[in-house]
């Protein structure tokens, strides 16, 4: 469906207008996929881009800060959505030795299990994006790079 179809409007003012509603539309589209994805797993986008981001740190711990700094969507709350990974028993947090205004993150065996198991899933989502030839994702990588990154 294109935009003008979903937005039931025939007319946009001009092809910079089209593209921030189609770059919308396409995000939230998205990302309703992934959280349908993660619900069955109970965990919510942040909570998964925070276990990805410990697991590629590990063995080593990392902030809260230093987290936030790395996180798709910055939250700025990371220390509630710590807490509730916490909680869950996916990763464990504990002062730092050398700053105790900072806490030390680490992932948990329990965390590293679940995303192996979803990573063994992820196909499902690759299967959302199955009519784009793998030369089209490339190129899409790459455009959306270059409007990002101005490259």
């Amino acid at each position: 469906m294109t935009p003008e179809e979903q937005l039931k409007s025939g007319k946009f003012v001009n092809e910079p207008h089209r593209l921030r509603v189609n770059l919308l539309y396409s995000a939230a589209w998205f990302s309703d996929k992934m959280n349908a994805f993660l619900k069955k797993h109970d965990i919510t986008q942040q909570q998964f881009n925070v276990l990805r981001i410990l697991r590629g740190q590990a063995p080593e711990p990392i902030s809260t800060k230093e987290i936030r700094e790395r996180m798709i969507v910055t939250n700025a709350d990371t220390s509630r959505l710590v807490d509730r990974l916490c909680a869950k028993g996916l990763i464990t947090k504990q002062p730092c030795p050398h700053d105790g205004r900072l806490v030390q993150v680490f992932i948990a065996e329990k965390g590293k299990e679940l995303l192996g198991v979803i990573d063994k899933e992820l196909y499902l989502l690759d299967e959302e994006l199955s009519n784009l030839s793998e030369k089209e994702m490339q190129v899409l990588n790459q455009l959306l790079n270059k409007m990002r990154f101005r490259v």
